[in-house]
């Protein structure tokens, strides 16, 4: 009786053991690639670029649940959550990282150097110390630019107010990608001879405050490519409207949530373009190390016609 008794808790302790496995097969299968993902904050066109890059694996045969898995995380904006993140992703040895925003990609790089990392919406990843350059950025990290032609974006605005006499620029001090921006479009506005009055927000808190003021001394306002503006662009656009103040921005995104018109980019076509990149290192075809930082492919005009009517202007005289 005791040995048929042993006998069976053999036989039940190695079915356990075996259902124990089966149950984690889909963790410990090496034909399924981790894809970490890593977004700065939530904000339309960070949101758009993320679900362009999951389409585009989609399309390119990687599918969630089936051949890869997502891990795809938010830190809102903050850093500690930045740090705690990049820190998960890397230990749960991720095929591949996407970061999306600059911020997002500098806390990944300083995590590893090993892992593959894309990154997208980041405006100038060499001032950003991610690559060595665009052509060759000779480390484990390349991706997509948002870079867009902020003198062409300045001159729209110009357009739109030809006798201002002052053009504001709001964004974030401490967003690198909005410095560089931000100094971009200051030059190429008092090349025209005028002035130009800077304000900056540290924190979504600052931002009714810093526009309201700002909008009372300019005839129009320029605004990169700014995740903390982007995220309370609502709020911009109604101080905006009330203040029939002509608004200019660095993304597309941005007009149709409160903004009057741009020159930009379509994030969900960056997101794709991005995707593309991370296929070649999923395939094994290359290394982050030889693949070039592409540069945004396609670039519209984009015009708020509700805000235009709302400022009196004819939506058809903006180009």
């Amino acid at each position: 009786m005791k040995k048929k008794m042993l006998s069976s808790l053999v036989g039940l302790a190695a079915v356990g053991l075996l259902v124990g496995c089966g149950n984690n097969s889909a963790e410990t299968d090496s034909s399924v690639q981790r894809i970490g993902i890593l977004q700065y904050m939530e904000h339309k066109s960070l949101d758009k670029a993320r679900e362009g890059f999951i389409a585009e694996l989609k399309d390119e045969g990687y599918e969630d649940g089936k051949n890869i898995k997502i891990d795809s995380l938010n830190s809102q904006g903050d850093q500690a959550n930045l740090k705690s993140m990049s820190e998960k992703l890397v230990k749960e040895k991720s095929n591949v990282i996407l970061t999306i925003a600059t911020p997002a990609a500098i806390s990944v790089a300083t995590e590893t150097t090993d892992i593959p990392i894309i990154f997208t919406a980041v405006t100038d990843a060499v001032s950003a110390g991610l690559v060595d350059s665009n052509e060759k950025p000779g480390k484990n990290i390349t991706g997509t630019s948002d870079m867009v032609p902020i003198d062409k974006q300045t001159n729209l605005l110009l357009s739109i107010v030809p006798d201002a006499k002052a053009i504001g620029i709001i964004y974030n001090s401490s967003e690198e990608n909005s410095v560089i921006q931000a100094k971009l479009a200051k030059e190429a506005i008092e090349k025209k001879g005028v002035k130009v009055k800077e304000s900056t927000v540290t924190s979504t808190n600052d931002v009714q405050q810093v526009m309201t003021a700002l909008a009372g001394e300019v005839d129009g306002v320029y605004i990169p490519t700014d995740n903390t503006l982007a995220n309370t662009m609502e709020t911009v656009g109604e101080i905006a409207r009330n203040k029939k103040l002509p608004i200019v921005t660095g993304s597309a995104e941005d007009v149709k949530v409160g903004a009057l018109a741009t020159y930009g980019l379509d994030y969900e076509k960056l997101g794709r373009q991005t995707g593309k990149l991370a296929v070649k290192i999923l395939k094994g075809e290359a290394k982050p190390a030889d693949l070039a930082v592409d540069m945004p492919t396609d670039l519209d005009l984009v015009v708020n016609e509700d805000m235009a009517k709302a400022l009196g202007i004819d939506p058809s005289t903006i180009k």
